[in-house]
């Protein structure tokens, strides 16, 4: 047992001009292990029981805020109204995946860390995938939960969608307060969780709250992270030990798309979890941090 698991104060760590919010959990001893969040979510989004069951496994967890999310360094005006254009519209963006997968190896550099286990949700699970293509020698292993293959662009990504969700956000209305803020986020919380493990609305409030002084709800900042370019290499170069998780029950990212990331990666192991959602429920975290541990023995 680890111990004395709580969160360090707010560090950050620099790219250039851009500044990263990390925090780490527990005393810092351990495996290496980094946490990149999906699309426009907080490092708050992290549950302390995932952490505190990989850090019971042996791991030193980070987690952190990416480019325009969070408390790190944010890229034109925020905007809490949904729509279609401000997520898919055009536009230049101000920075290319590259750069956002660059901003993690900042971190490791900030904490002191040579590698690192990449553990990335969602939009987090492509970063996640880029970094261990990007940076191989920085990367001990890649776990990619509930992501598109980043092989994936444009048409081809879309086939991994499914749209009732994200219909359903882009008409949903909240008013632009504080408690507007709180309900958005909570609706998405919901929207993502399974019917078997439906979210615990208590400790999402908790953590939601936790975060929001971070920035409101930023469809543009989302759309900006869509949008950034990927020029780096495919998939089928990665040569670091892989663990490809999912939902069977996610109803935003098609299983299609981890069983087409576990097939462009050398070696991937892919774990569907029955009954799961577009998120790691408390019933996972036992299995899912074991699963990760014997991805990279101590």
């Amino acid at each position: 047992m680890i111990g004395h698991d709580t969160w360090s104060p707010t560090r950050f760590a620099r790219n250039g001009d851009v500044q990263l919010a990390y925090d780490r959990f527990g005393r810092g001893e351990g495996t290496p292990l980094l946490l990149l969040m999906g699309l426009a979510m907080s490092r708050f989004w992290w549950p302390d029981g995932l952490c505190r069951a990989l850090a019971d496994e042996g791991f030193d967890v980070v987690r952190f805020d990416q480019r325009d999310t969070g408390d790190s360094t944010r890229f034109g005006v925020s905007e809490r109204r949904v729509s279609w254009a401000a997520l898919f519209g055009g536009g230049s963006v101000p920075y290319t995946a590259e750069d956002v997968v660059d901003d993690a190896a900042a971190v490791l550099d900030a904490v002191g860390w040579g590698r690192a286990v990449a553990l990335g949700h969602s939009q987090g699970g492509v970063v996640a995938q880029r970094f261990a293509l990007r940076h191989p020698e920085r990367t001990l292993g890649l776990v990619s939960c509930d992501a598109p293959p980043s092989d994936a662009a444009g048409i081809a990504a879309l086939r991994h969608l499914r749209y009732g969700l994200i219909a359903r956000q882009v008409t949903a209305r909240h008013p632009r307060t504080r408690e507007g803020d709180i309900a958005s986020a909570l609706a998405v919380a919901r929207a993502m969780a399974s019917p078997a493990y439906p979210v615990d609305e208590e400790a999402a409030r908790a953590r939601i709250e936790r975060g929001l002084d971070c920035g409101p709800r930023d469809m543009r900042a989302m759309g900006r992270q869509l949008r950034a370019t990927w020029h780096g290499p495919r998939l089928s170069e990665v040569r670091t030990p892989t663990l490809v998780v999912h939902g069977a029950d996610d109803p935003l990212v098609r299983t299609t798309a981890a069983r087409a990331t576990a097939r462009a990666i050398p070696g991937a192991r892919l774990m569907v979890l029955d009954d799961v959602g577009h998120d790691l429920p408390p019933v996972v975290w036992p299995t899912l941090a074991r699963q990760v541990r014997g991805l990279v023995p101590v």
